[in-house]
């Protein structure tokens, strides 16, 4: 090997943080799979296999296999019920309006979290490859929100404002937003406690509590209106990405509990305790989205139930990353989101069309 090359290998070995953009040395060693890790990792991350993490690669599978589209659902129904001075009550567009206003800013925000400071920081390639399928399917959610607003003749000044007009709203993308400043700076690298530590914590911000708490007062209130046979365009369209978000929230559970495992010193007592903090404050205030929403009962449900569902929702994302659980004798309200989510389903819940779909390469014809 020439000593060109061989500096640049040397120079190479001495970064501790990996980005894929490194100089291509001649000769360098084949990777082995003992070489590749989640964060740190000092290997090429230009080399999907061998892979090590067989969950990530199996979960970007899964989802390809599940791809979908707006447009193929039908927004006929929703807009006559819409338009129908008997059809939905003003609590109920209240509730459409706001859910809407959150979802069609929310998953701009996790896109951005997602492509400005997430992918550079994880130095694996299947991770990162399902990382970019997630990104995707981010900007999909947001067609898909811009779709059914465009549909129904809503005002998308009004709805794409919300985060900024609306306080329950605001204060949820505000608390998110905190914790992905410090990644997204370009200067932010990994490889030291602080930096590690940083970087974990936002994953559990965005993965944890706001795909995985911040989503489900809205949907369960839209989902509700498909269980009544109202508004099935938006509904069926609601549970796709809740199907897609649930696979989100399970990916970014195994990539956090990796680190964990990879990075034992960083899953200590205090920080067990600031997390368990973190979900404290973010069921508190999709509490309070549920009061802002549905300030009276509708379509069976209340501000009640919706603390009951929050607290047996943060108990569950407690458990999932191992930490206690915050409250006690919190049951699950709503046992037909739990139906929804599960992927095995062969149609959806309101019986329109298969919910699993699957392009054509996977399609099995027996």
């Amino acid at each position: 090997m020439s000593n060109f090359n061989q500096n640049i290998k040397k120079n190479n070995t001495k970064n501790f943080q990996k980005t894929g953009l490194e100089e291509i040395v001649m000769g360098a060693d084949r990777i082995q799979v003992d070489d590749k890790k989640i964060i740190n990792c000092r290997a090429d991350l230009n080399q999907l296999f061998p892979l090590k993490y067989n969950w990530a690669w199996q979960k970007y599978l899964d989802s390809c296999a599940n791809h979908w589209m707006p447009q193929e659902i039908s927004m006929v129904s929703d807009l006559a019920l819409w338009k129908n001075p008997y059809g939905l009550t003003k609590d109920e567009k209240i509730i459409l309006k706001r859910a809407l206003g959150f979802f069609s800013t929310a998953d701009s925000l996790v896109a951005n979290n997602l492509v400005l400071s997430v992918y550079r920081n994880i130095t694996n390639p299947e991770c990162r490859q399902y990382i970019l399928r997630q990104s995707f399917e981010e900007a999909l959610h947001t067609h898909s929100y811009t779709y059914i607003i465009e549909s129904l003749g809503l005002d998308e000044s009004e709805l794409f404002n919300m985060y900024r007009e609306i306080p329950s709203i605001h204060d949820k993308a505000a608390w998110s937003l905190k914790y992905t400043k410090a990644i997204s700076d370009p200067a932010f690298k990994t490889g030291t406690f602080e930096t590690d530590l940083q970087l974990l914590r936002d994953l559990i911000a965005f993965y944890v509590v706001f795909e995985g708490i911040f989503f489900y007062v809205g949907f369960v209130q839209i989902l509700s209106f498909g269980r009544r046979n109202k508004m099935k365009g938006t509904s069926e369209q609601i549970q796709y990405i809740l199907r897609d978000e649930s696979m989100h929230l399970n990916f970014g559970i195994d990539l956090i509990n990796q680190i964990k495992k990879e990075n034992p010193d960083l899953w200590n007592k205090n920080f067990k305790e600031e997390v368990r903090e973190m979900l404290h404050e973010a069921t508190i205030l999709e509490k309070r989205y549920a009061e802002d929403t549905m300030p009276r009962g509708i379509l069976g449900l209340n501000s009640k139930i919706f603390h009951e569902y929050m607290q047996f929702i943060a108990n569950r994302r407690c458990l999932q990353i191992g930490v206690d659980k915050l409250y006690t004798d919190s049951e699950n309200p709503f046992p037909w989101m739990s139906e929804l989510i599960d992927l095995k389903k062969e149609k959806n819940f309101f019986e329109t069309r298969v919910t699993e779909y699957q392009t054509g390469g996977t399609l099995s014809w027996e």
